[in-house]
């Protein structure tokens, strides 16, 4: 195992900036949220960690890029930033979601409720979920797996036409794996950033996918016309397990973050890491480094406890923010599948514990 273990100056830098005027701006924040951030640096922090590299196949091993520190991102011209007249991250669900336990309704208000504790003061909107067959997307069966996957970039063709004018982006989510071209074996999810707009599958998040048991498996060798959108009619929606939420929210959290011009994270353990499989994006934490933190701050403009705060509230099983909320979660009776999530609850309220020191 290797740690990437950065020195507190280099970790200073990043964070606060050499630049005069970006360091004017963060002597403006609150004390407590300078507390945090600068946890990023402390030796021996408990709540921030380095980064560490199992195999040669880890992200950082395998795909080098350069780092990016909060001055490059303030600067990035290119960054899409949310306004007035495009403020709203819209979700579009494709295929089929939930199971016989959980209904779709649920599983995406969960999810929705989530992003919006998570980009905390901005609305997250949930589209009508349509039918693969909608998006006219080409299909085919993974010769390898045996399983169905869908076409990335004909999603993203899709939702291009269906992204909404007060968007700030659009993102698919499915149960369904995807294949960016034929030479590829799959891809977890593809974007086009300029466009803010991107298409993501949770299906190898399933704990079967990878067994010989997966119930998504189809005959191999068998042939599918090319238009007929029948086999997807019934076809296998793995269970919503407490797990495959977590997994869920980490992956879309993280790719929408690259909407907002976060780069892969390469200073501290974080959200934003790049994930090479899912052995090591079960490794990534649920939520944001402080480098990252003060990027996502910058571009929102939120205050930092009251977005623990609203994810705390979450995590204790109501929505995104409201008293109401939660108790009109208890009152239908649909618990949140949360018992994944305790780790993370418990540094939540470690972080809110030194903000409001």
């Amino acid at each position: 195992m290797k740690v990437i273990k950065h020195s507190e100056e280099v970790l200073k830098a990043a964070l606060i900036s050499k630049n005069t005027q970006l360091a004017r701006l963060y002597e403006k924040l609150e004390p407590g949220e300078k507390r945090l951030l600068e946890e990023a640096f402390r030796p021996h922090s408990g709540l921030f960690a380095p980064i560490t590299l199992h195999s040669e196949s880890d992200w950082i091993s395998s795909h080098p890029e350069p780092t990016q520190d909060f001055e490059q991102f303030y600067h990035d011209r290119y960054r899409s930033t949310p306004t007035s007249q495009k403020s709203a991250i819209y979700v579009q669900p494709i295929g089929s979601f939930g199971d016989s336990k959980v209904s779709p309704e649920n599983y995406l208000k969960w999810l929705k409720d989530y992003c919006e504790a998570f980009y905390y003061g901005l609305m997250v909107k949930i589209l009508d979920p349509v039918p693969v067959s909608q998006t006219a997307c080409a299909f085919r069966v993974n010769e390898y797996t045996h399983n169905l996957q869908v076409h990335a970039g004909d999603l993203l063709q899709f939702l291009k036409k269906r992204k909404p004018r007060d968007a700030f982006c659009i993102v698919g989510i499915t149960m369904i794996d995807l294949y960016p071209k034929e030479s590829w074996n799959f891809v977890f999810g593809q974007a086009s950033l300029t466009e803010g707009m991107g298409i993501f599958s949770f299906a190898r998040y399933d704990s079967d996918f990878y067994s010989a048991s997966y119930k998504g498996r189809l005959k191999s060798g068998k042939k599918y016309p090319v238009a007929d959108y029948s086999v997807f009619s019934g076809y296998y929606t793995p269970a919503i397990t407490s797990l495959l939420l977590l997994r869920s929210c980490k992956t879309l959290t993280h790719e929408i973050g690259h909407i907002f011009g976060l780069r892969h994270c390469q200073w501290l353990q974080c959200v934003m890491q790049g994930s090479n499989h899912l052995e090591e994006s079960d490794r990534r934490p649920l939520d944001l480094c402080p480098i990252c933190l003060r990027k996502l701050q910058c571009a929102i403009r939120f205050n930092i406890a009251e977005r623990y705060k609203a994810l705390l509230r979450w995590m204790d099983n109501g929505g995104s923010g409201t008293e109401a909320e939660f108790g009109h979660a208890a009152e239908v009776g649909l618990p949140k599948p949360v018992e994944a999530f305790k780790e993370c609850r418990e540094w939540v309220v470690k972080c809110l514990d030194v903000l409001q020191k």
